[in-house]
């Protein structure tokens, strides 16, 4: 428990700052799962056009601090491999 003012502050900035930042994760996830439908459904056109919409939620998301630009970088590069696989 926070025992003083600063804490207290501190402790009410961190909640709202959880919040926020799920929101966020929730969102890129939501778009994840769009391109991941896309890809499973086989549909090459549909795949591309979702990861086109869900490459600047990633981007977003490190912009935001709430995922590494790292782990983002590999996502888009891994997701945009299997769309392009999908033209075979």
């Amino acid at each position: 428990m926070a025992n003083t003012p600063q804490s207290e502050k501190r402790a009410r900035q961190s909640e709202a700052r959880f919040a926020v930042n799920k929101a966020r994760r929730s969102r890129i996830r939501t778009f994840l799962r769009k391109v991941e439908e896309a890809i499973a459904s086989g549909d090459q056109a549909a795949a591309a056009e979702a990861l086109k919409v869900a490459q600047p939620e990633l981007a977003r998301g490190v912009t935001k601090g709430v995922l590494h630009k790292n782990t983002v970088a590999r996502k888009m590069s891994r997701l945009a491999g299997r769309v392009k696989a999908l033209k075979v």
